[in-house]
Parts: structure tokens; sequence; C-alpha cells
């Protein structure tokens, strides 16, 4: 495997299949740099789509970095590779978020567990549709604990007291949207409405808005605000939505790059398993608030997002930029 040239085309589709991860507001926070003569693939921020009004400290920023990173890993295994990965290489470069040998190392087994979720990284879609009130069978919550296991994150599905205190975090988290123009700014700049939704290459699109949520207690960001869109409609969504807690021991930069692999294996599993998946962190934005939602029994870990989980539409492929735009080879 050292001595396996990767070509141009194989870097490019490893890149584009690494950028098909979900991101705060589909903002694409990431820069890829290959140095072909060493075969090593630098992850990096890209602070000129960050959003310092909503998402304090960059934590959002490094759990979508973190999905792209764990795509990219299950892109290199389908490849044949094996990549090898160092989280924050360069403490003096705090932009430099991971750097992935793709040499592979002898003696090293391919990693096909990871390879087999290569098919769920196009079908993956973020759903702002209403899910059927359905139960989610324990063999595939398990399945979606080991997954979060596997990337050193924890996955808790909360009994229903806590559940609907999560709900509520959730509801207050909106309430202070309207109020707060910071946040607002935000969904402004990274919402796509009329003819600019067609031509887009980041953001969220008016047509991945789904319905207004006219009853149920489903955690749907509207990300249309008081903006008209045409033809939306407006719809009941789920009573009892099937929530899920993905927390790290940590709350550092390490650990939120940490969540967002988990987060990632976690998305792909639950879509090969046939489920519909949507995320929210608006009621996480600082650690005070991240206390409130985590395990009230254990009263450990970090959660670092909220998964609603379900059966139901998957909802429409975001736009992503060219990978021209992402990617240097040097």
């Amino acid at each position: 495997m050292a001595s396996r040239q990767l070509d141009e085309k194989t870097v490019t589709t490893l890149v584009a299949e690494a950028t098909a991860a979900p991101s705060m507001h589909n903002a694409q926070p990431w820069r890829f740099r290959f140095l072909a003569a060493e075969r090593l693939m630098l992850l990096y921020a890209d602070l000129e789509r960050a959003m310092p009004r909503s998402d304090h400290g960059n934590r959002a920023l490094h759990i979508g970095c973190g999905a792209a990173l764990f795509n990219l890993r299950v892109s290199a295994a389908h490849a044949g590779l094996t990549p090898d990965v160092r989280l924050l290489p360069e403490p003096q470069d705090p932009l430099l978020l991971a750097a992935v040998n793709l040499t592979g190392q002898a003696g090293r087994a391919p990693d096909d567990e990871s390879a087999r979720l290569h098919g769920g990284i196009r079908q993956r879609h973020t759903s702002r549709h209403p899910f059927a009130e359905k139960d989610i069978p324990e063999d595939i919550r398990t399945t979606l604990q080991d997954a979060a296991a596997r990337e050193s994150a924890a996955l808790l599905f909360p009994g229903p007291w806590h559940a609907e205190t999560v709900l509520d975090l959730v509801r207050d988290a909106e309430s202070r949207d309207v109020t707060d123009s910071g946040a607002r700014e935000d969904l402004v700049r990274w919402t796509r409405l009329g003819p600019e939704a067609d031509s887009a290459v980041d953001g969220v699109p008016e047509y991945a808005f789904g319905p207004r949520k006219r009853d149920g207690k489903a955690p749907v960001r509207d990300f249309a605000g008081r903006r008209p869109v045409a033809d939306r409609g407006t719809t009941t969504f789920e009573y009892t939505p099937h929530l899920a807690l993905l927390s790290t021991p940590g709350d550092g930069p390490a650990d939120w790059l940490r969540a967002g692999q988990a987060l990632e294996r976690v998305l792909l599993e639950a879509t090969l398993a046939d489920l519909a998946t949507s995320l929210t962190s608006h009621a996480l934005e600082t650690p005070e608030l991240r206390l409130l939602v985590r395990d009230p029994g254990s009263g450990t870990g970090q959660v670092q997002m909220v998964l609603r989980l379900g059966y139901g539409p998957r909802g429409p492929a975001t736009p992503r930029r060219p990978v021209t735009d992402v990617l240097d080879i040097v």
C-alpha cells in the first residue's frame, strides 16, 4: 500500500465525498490541502465561514469539520486505503484540524467496517419533514450507540422526562432568536431564497426548509423565520419525537472533532437502516446549556448534538461547493 500512487481523480473523489458531510447552516467551513509527495491530506478550518454570533468558540465549526473528516476516512477505506489520522497535529496552527496519512501502513488490516458505510454518504440528507409516530427497534438503537462508541463518544436515548427537558431548552433557544439580532444575521446570511436557491453552492436553500410546523413537539428549526416562502405549507410534526444525545467526555477542540466523527458515523448507520435524521445544537450554544442537557442520571459527559431520528422523508440534497474551491493539491 505504501507504493500506491494517488492520482488527482482519486484525491478529488475523496474530498468530494468528505464535503457531503453536514455542517451548521450548511456553511461548509473546511479547506483541504493534499501534499502529493507525502500523500498527506490536511484539513483546515475556514474561519471566513465561521459564525461567531451563534457558534461561540467555533464548536459547531469543529463538529462539521469532524464529520467531513469521518467521510474522508470512509471514502479512503472504500478506495482500499488505510488512513492514519492525527487530530490537531500542530498546536501552533489552530486552523490545522487534522492530518491524514493516505499511504497506508504495512501489516495494517483494511477498515472494512468504515468502508461498509460508504453507500450512506450520498444518501444521507437532513430531513425537516414530519416523521412517523413509530418506534425505532432496539437493535437499531444499539447499532447507533455502538457507532458513537467507536469514535470515543456516547449516544443516549433520553427517557420521557429528560426528552421533555431537552425540548424545553430547544424552545427557549428558538425564543431567544426572536430578540438576538446576531443569530438572525447568521440565519439570513446562510439561507437561500427564490432564484438564489437554485444556483447556491452553500447554505440552506428554501426547498430544504420543509413545511412550517403547525403543531407537534419535534425540534425543527424554521430557517425561513418571518420571511415568506412560496408553496411551503404547514403540517403537524411528531408529538413524541425520537431524540438521541451525542456526548463526549471533554469539551475542547479535539473533543468537538471527535464528536463530529461520531456524529457522521451515527448518521451513516442510521441512513443505511432507513432512518431519516435531523440535527439541532440550538440548545447547546454555551457550556452552561450543555450541562443542562446531559443525562440527569449519570451527570457526566458534554452533550454536543441533539439528533432527531425516525421514519419519514430523508429530505433533498443540499448544495455543495465545487471541490476546486476547497482543495489545493501541491
